[in-house]
């Protein structure tokens, strides 16, 4: 995860005020477990990404459904990310990587669900 943190005492160039924050967070090794042949520590991280992918759903449903508990404590991604996520003017961006090799199908439908389930 990188965090990148712009301020400025300018009014003009933030009339809000203060400045802005951009996540940036690389959950490339999502693949299926199954089917990408991970091993040892590789598998340990695919497992952990795909929890937090998971849990990053759980709470993009909870917000939008307007449910009164959002899970933000279920993974270190979503509980690094609650001020972003909870704040009204907060926008989150996800590049989805869809391979037109039809070997990679089934990645690439998976990838898209999980985009189709967080979109806001």
């Amino acid at each position: 995860i990188l965090e990148v943190v712009v301020a400025s005492s300018s009014a003009a160039a933030f009339p809000r005020g203060g400045g802005g924050r951009l996540w940036i967070c690389d959950l490339a090794g999502s693949e299926r477990v199954s089917t990408s042949g991970a091993e040892g520590a590789n598998l340990k991280e695919a497992t952990m990404i795909n929890k937090s992918l998971s849990a990053l759903g759980d709470v993009f449903e909870a917000i939008d459904r307007k449910r009164p508990h959002v899970p933000f404590r279920n993974s270190k991604l979503t509980h690094l990310m609650r001020d972003v996520l909870e704040d009204p003017r907060g926008q989150c961006l996800f590049v989805v990587a869809a391979s037109p090799n039809w070997d990679t199908a089934p990645e690439t439908f998976a990838a898209l669900a999980f985009a189709q389930r967080v979109r806001a």
